[in-house]
C-alpha cells in the first residue's frame, strides 16, 4: 500500500509539472516539465533523506560516541524485526526526533541533543519506537517524499507569484497565475496534513506495542508539549515539518490555526495510548502494526 501512495504522489508530481510546463511553454514547455517532474522524482526516491539530513546539520553517530542512544535504538531494532537504522544527532536543544530513508535497509533517525538530555531512557526508547513504527512500516518513504513534493510545490508558487508580480507572464493571465501560487501551498498543506496525522496515531499505537509500555510515551509526549513551546526547531520549515515526532513550530502560532495542524494534539495522542492500555484501541490502528 506504501508503494502505491509512493508511485501516486510522484506521479502527481510528474503531471504537475507537464500540466505548467503546457500551461506556460506549450508543447515545448510540457516537454521540459516532464524532465524536471523525472529528474526530481529519481531526487526524491534516491536522495531525498540525504537532503534533509543535510539540511538539519545532522551528525553521523557511532556506538563509541554515545553508546546510550546505540544501546536503546539496537535492542528496538531486534524487538521491531528491523536492521539498526543509521543514527544521527542533530546540535539543536528543542527536543525533537524524526526518521527517514526510502525502506528499512537505508534508514535513519535523528534526534536532537536537547530531546537526549530532557528525556530519561524509558522516554527516549519510547519515542525512538515510534520512529522505528515508521521505518518498520516504510511510513518515512512517502513523509520523505511528500516534503520533496512541497518544496518543489513552494518553489513553483513562489516564481509563478513573482511572475505575476512583476509582469514576467509572456501574456498569460496575472489572475489566473496569483491564483495558483496561492493555492499550490494550500495543496501541499493538504497532502501533508492527510499523510501525517493518521501515521503519528499509528506510530504511537506501534511505539506502544514495541516497548509494552504506553505510557513511557504518554510522559515523552506530555515533556516534548512543554519544552517545544518555549520554541522551535532551528531551520524547520512547513514542508518537511510533518516528519518529525511533534511539531517542530512548537512556539509559534501557525496562521492557519488547528485547520491545517500536520499533527494530532498531543491531548489526542494521550488519549488514544491511554486506549490502548485499557484494551480499547481502534481496530485499524491494531492491525496496523500486528
Amino acid at each position: 500500500m506504501e508503494q502505491i501512495k509512493t508511485v501516486f504522489l510522484l506521479s502527481s508530481l510528474a503531471v504537475l509539472f507537464v500540466m505548467l510546463g503546457g500551461y506556460f511553454g506549450g508543447m515545448n514547455g510540457a516537454l521540459i516539465g516532464l524532465l524536471l517532474a523525472g529528474g526530481m522524482n529519481f531526487y526524491a526516491y534516491f536522495y531525498s533523506d540525504k537532503m534533509l539530513l543535510r539540511h538539519y546539520h545532522a551528525e553521523p553517530v557511532t556506538p563509541e560516541q554515545n553508546p546510550r542512544l546505540y544501546r536503546i535504538i539496537s535492542s528496538l531494532a531486534h524487538k521491531a524485526d528491523l536492521p539498526v537504522p543509521a543514527m544521527y544527532i542533530i546540535r539543536e536543544q528543542t527536543p525533537n526526533a524524526f526518521a527517514t530513508g526510502r525502506d528499512p535497509a537505508h534508514a535513519a533517525v535523528a534526534i536532537t541533543e536537547g530531546l537526549l538530555q530532557m528525556l530519561d531512557d524509558e522516554e527516549v526508547e519510547a519515542v525512538m519506537a515510534h520512529e522505528l513504527s515508521h521505518v518498520k512500516h516504510r511510513d518515512m518513504l512517502i513523509a520523505t517524499v511528500a516534503a520533496s513534493i512541497a518544496g518543489a510545490i513552494a518553489m513553483i508558487a513562489n516564481m509563478m507569484q513573482f511572475g505575476a508580480m512583476f509582469g514576467n507572464n509572456r501574456g498569460r493571465n496575472p489572475i489566473v497565475m496569483i491564483a495558483l501560487a496561492l493555492l499550490l501551498p494550500l495543496a501541499a498543506s493538504v497532502i501533508q496534513m492527510t499523510i501525517s496525522r493518521s501515521r503519528e496515531f499509528m506510530a504511537d499505537a506501534g511505539s506502544a506495542r514495541i516497548t509494552g509500555h504506553p505510557e513511557w510515551l504518554q510522559r515523552a509526549l506530555r515533556k516534548l508539549e512543554t519544552y517545544n513551546t518555549r520554541g522551535s526547531v532551528q531551520g524547520a520549515t512547513p514542508e518537511n515539518a510533518h516528519l518529525f515526532i511533534v511539531s517542530p513550530f512548537g512556539g509559534k502560532r501557525l496562521s492557519f490555526g488547528e485547520l491545517f495542524r500536520t499533527h494530532p494534539t498531543t491531548e489526542q495522542r494521550i488519549a488514544r495510548l491511554e486506549l490502548l492500555k485499557t484494551g480499547n484501541s481502534p481496530k485499524p490502528f491494531e492491525r496496523h502494526y500486528r
